[in-house]
């Protein structure tokens, strides 16, 4: 047995619940932790991540089918609710109600951290504000600021438009969270239908400001992304601490969390047996898992990485 193996089969021991059922309290004997077939669902911001993981999880273990439907937060939680999919990727943990919901019917959800993800802010490559205080953009989002020239006096561009995934997404959750703001934005916010046609859109309007998950821009071997970095700029955003400070979501600062819009990513469990959820959840909390979502352009939450600063002399 190799040691990949020996790590997963040893995580699959201490995942072990008291609970030896399935979902009608019989054990299913064809699934394993590495055999079977199961659905799942996880946030679209992470669409990318997901297909690595469950592409190189089924070259290894070729028993094992993983069908994954990329969705709203609102729509994966309404999935796994009803029991529609077996786990879920996020970033947000269930609510002490929701918690209390799936207790009362004797289903004990279990959550993993599996990445710490950031929020980026992406404008025109023909937009030469790239730089953005914290406040600003919150004065956005508040209805304070809607011209680019309350940003930059000598900007010759003018209405600003603000362009999120999904009128449902994880990203409009986490921007109403994060600024304490109430759920009705101001009538310059828009909502598309994925990360990639925020993109799309931010490429063709200059005034456009998208947010997008850092999984879609962060990932330096992809074709794809590579090809979005060509026709769109990275904001850096003003640092909460230090003063005339501008962060981009690079990997450092989001380890670190210095930049002010990093977010946690979870895989959460309703299995009730040791299946094939089980261990796709080992192997994404594995060495190798975790290393490719060092690769996709985030930071692993259960494996260590080392940060160098880099100083002139």
């Amino acid at each position: 047995m190799n040691k990949l193996n020996l790590f997963i089969a040893l995580s699959i021991l201490l995942l072990w619940g008291c609970n030896q059922g399935g979902s009608d309290g019989k054990k299913i004997i064809d699934e394993t932790p590495t055999r079977g077939n199961i659905q799942i669902a996880a946030d679209e911001s992470f669409q990318k991540l997901i297909e690595q993981e469950i592409e190189v999880f089924q070259h290894n273990y070729k028993y094992a089918k993983i069908n994954a439907a990329y969705e709203t937060e609102n729509d994966l939680f309404s999935d796994f609710f009803k029991d529609s999919v077996r786990l879920i990727i996020t970033t947000r943990k269930l609510t002490t109600a929701e918690e209390n919901g799936l207790k009362s019917n004797s289903i004990f959800p279990k959550t993993t951290k599996i990445a710490y993800d950031a929020l980026a802010f992406i404008v025109n490559k023909d937009n030469p504000d790239t730089l953005i205080k914290f406040e600003t953009i919150k004065d956005i989002f508040s209805g304070n600021v809607s011209d680019w020239a309350q940003i930059n006096k000598k900007s010759k561009l003018k209405d600003i438009k603000v362009v999120f995934d999904n009128n449902k997404s994880g990203n409009v959750r986490y921007i109403i969270d994060r600024f304490m703001l109430s759920p009705k934005f101001p009538e310059y916010c828009y909502a598309v239908n994925s990360n990639p046609e925020v993109i799309s859109f931010v490429e063709k309007n200059k005034g456009d400001i998208g947010i997008v998950s850092v999984n879609w821009i962060n990932n330096k071997e992809d074709t794809v992304t590579q090809k979005f970095l060509q026709n769109i700029n990275i904001v850096a955003v003003g640092s909460t601490t230090e003063g005339n400070v501008y962060l981009k979501p690079y990997l450092g600062y989001i380890a670190e969390k210095s930049y002010p819009f990093v977010r946690d990513v979870y895989i959460i469990s309703r299995e009730l047996f040791t299946g094939l959820g089980s261990g796709f959840v080992a192997w994404v909390a594995s060495d190798v898992g975790q290393r490719i979502v060092l690769r996709s352009g985030m930071v692993p939450a259960t494996m260590p990485i080392r940060l160098v600063k880099v100083s002139k002399e």
